[in-house]
């Protein structure tokens, strides 16, 4: 494991660093981290005008629909730059970083080729933004494009899933063994929160140790799971929700994807935006927009002092949490509207926020729990919608993980909604978990064996045209044949069970002779009742690209030609295409020469 980052706050772990990235005025990489932050935040007011700031910028590649090298990311100062930069920068930075810890940890050096990268992205990401992460590995100098299996996209929770497996029981904590009734167990000997302290004694006692030990063989928990159980995954993060079934598959503890990953954007994030909801609404848009552009840092501090309190939100607390308002902020707003703070407090009818003579908002408790309640009902209702369906029914355990899964209020919620039918097992290195699992992932990506195909994909083709069947706008006539146009020719269907290692495979023959590249657009649909590439909710979304050799002139044939008096004959290239993996790739053969000839499939360019 990494030491910690440098310069984290006070007050909290940092087994994480933030996502945030700094570039100088022209454009080179500063810092990335909490570095970042705090650099940016020394910076004087009028200079940082000039710097470009980058923050929690990993979901814009989930939230933009339709990616593409040239998507740009808007720093806090107004200025764009593309979104494949700032994440190679990101990536450039974590190498080094690696590789420096690598090289004081032992003495050997790593070459290049020794290496083999693992990128953990959310399961509901789709194809572009897998690519997406590839070409700025590529960018970063990570790995070169002519080695690409020395870099691996793992799926975060598949890789919290295959952590899971390994736990012992001291690691986790049990939420479902005690009902509750006010904070305390039944008995009422000891309040909830002290299995939470005694994690947290573990978390920061593990943070002093410098490697982690996933012990051989399979976890205690394991040992109580039989062949056939499933369970559910539940990956919280900053950004996105991520929910897998999985099942084992005994002897060889393998997983099955059971039910296709889903999720949203209901990460820990959404509390940050309710809180600035919140402010936006005590204070006016207009004046918090003002001074977010105008008091950058002053800004980022504050969102500091909420990050900081929001982690110490737990139910059952009575007191308010008090949150320092940056002095900027309060001579800002009076110079601004020619008010105090305060009364702007008092005139928002805002009861559940108070204003304390030390220069703090005072959040009560319903205030927290307003912030956090959106967020968390989504995800509670997003677990029940998936415990509730047919496939998915007689679910034994229920894995919290991911950095928002440390939230008492949101373990408490969860608990209360499903603890009663199945265990929910928090890992104790919670935040960590997806991390030690991508390790494990990197030793032995087999470990997954079958997924499950969130998307119907497919090219178009054209069939026989049927009279009474197709309609008349799709017919076309070629050499006097009457064809059907635009059909969907599908590999795979949407939720199918691919496994690992299992292939489509298509033959495709050079329209005209003399052609160097065949194009073939591939297009993608989330419902099942899709005919032709033209109904609703079918979208192109990505080409195969599948390069022609020159011809191998046959033995004897003068000029090469060859094909005799019948004349050349039609090339016919096999195209295979693999689903199983994380990412879906695709390798093709000249069917002639029995060549393999270059292909790619892209889903970045349309």
């Amino acid at each position: 494991m990494m030491k910690r980052w440098e310069g984290g706050d006070p007050g909290v772990a940092n087994q994480k660093s933030p996502t945030c990235l700094l570039l100088s005025p022209d454009l080179r990489f500063h810092s990335f981290g909490f570095a970042a932050r705090d650099f940016y935040h020394d910076l004087d007011p009028e200079e940082a005008r000039h710097w470009l700031y980058f923050d929690k910028f990993k979901m814009k590649i989930h939230s933009t629909s339709d990616l593409t090298m040239e998507t740009e990311l808007e720093a806090v100062n107004g200025r764009r730059v593309r979104a494949i930069e700032v994440f190679a920068h990101a990536l450039h930075f974590f190498r080094e970083h690696a590789l420096k810890e690598v090289k004081d940890q032992s003495s050997s050096v790593l070459e290049g080729e020794d290496i083999r990268w693992v990128i953990t992205v959310p399961a509901v990401w789709r194809q572009p933004a897998k690519q997406f992460m590839r070409e700025a590995a590529y960018l970063a100098g990570l790995v070169s494009p002519e080695c690409p299996e020395q870099l691996l996209i793992a799926l975060e929770p598949e890789a919290a899933s295959i952590y899971c497996r390994k736990l012992r029981l001291h690691q986790v904590l049990d939420l479902s063994l005690q009902p509750m009734t006010n904070g305390f167990d039944q008995e009422g000997s000891r309040p909830f929160d002290s299995s939470f302290r005694q994690a947290r004694e573990h978390l920061r006692r593990s943070r002093h140790s410098r490697t982690f030990l996933v012990e051989s063989g399979t976890g205690e928990l394991w040992s109580e799971l039989q062949t056939g159980d499933r369970y559910i995954v539940a990956d919280c993060g900053g950004g996105t929700v991520d929910l897998t079934v999985h099942q084992i598959e005994q002897p060889q503890g393998t997983l099955k994807e059971l039910y296709k990953a889903s999720g949203g954007p209901y990460g820990a994030v959404g509390v940050d935006l309710a809180f600035e909801a919140m402010l936006c609404q005590i204070f006016g848009e207009d004046f918090i927009q003002s001074f977010k552009a105008k008091r950058p840092a002053a800004w980022v501090d504050l969102t500091i002092a909420f990050e900081a309190r929001k982690r110490t939100a737990a139910p059952g607390r009575t007191n308010a949490l008090n949150i320092s308002l940056p002095f900027s902020f309060i001579d800002y707003y009076k110079r601004h509207r020619g008010q105090s703070v305060e009364a702007a407090l008092r005139k928002s009818n805002m009861n559940i926020v108070k204003w304390s003579s030390q220069g703090m908002l005072r959040l009560t408790q319903e205030a927290m729990n307003e912030l956090f309640q959106p967020t968390v009902v989504n995800i509670v209702k997003h677990i029940e919608e998936l415990m509730a369906k047919p496939e998915v029914c007689s679910v034994r355990f229920l894995f919290l993980v991911g950095g928002f899964a440390e939230s008492p209020i949101l373990q408490k919620a969860v608990q209360r909604a499903v603890g009663r039918t199945c265990r929910i097992i928090i890992p104790h290195d919670v935040g960590l978990t997806i991390l030690k699992g991508a390790v494990l992932f990197g030793l032995d990506p087999t470990v997954v064996r079958v997924r499950r195909c969130p998307l119907i994909y497919g090219v178009g083709v054209l069939n026989r045209f049927v009279e009474g069947r197709h309609p008349q706008d799709k017919l076309l006539i070629k050499d006097g044949r009457e064809w059907c146009t635009d059909i969907l020719d599908r590999f795979v269907c949407v939720d199918q069970s691919v496994a690992l290692g299992e292939v489509v495979r298509r033959s495709y023959t050079p329209a005209r002779l003399g052609q160097r590249k065949i194009i073939i657009n591939i297009y993608c649909s989330a419902t099942e009742e899709v005919t032709y590439i033209s109904d609703p909710g079918v979208r192109k979304c990505g080409t195969i690209t599948l390069d022609l050799p020159e011809p191998l002139p046959l033995p004897g044939a003068v000029g090469g030609a060859g094909g005799g008096a019948g004349g050349p004959e039609r090339r016919e290239i096999r195209a295979t295409m693999q689903f199983g993996d994380t990412e879906i790739k695709v390798t093709a053969v000249d069917v002639m020469s029995n060549r393999s000839v270059r292909a790619s499939i892209d889903f970045l360019s349309n």
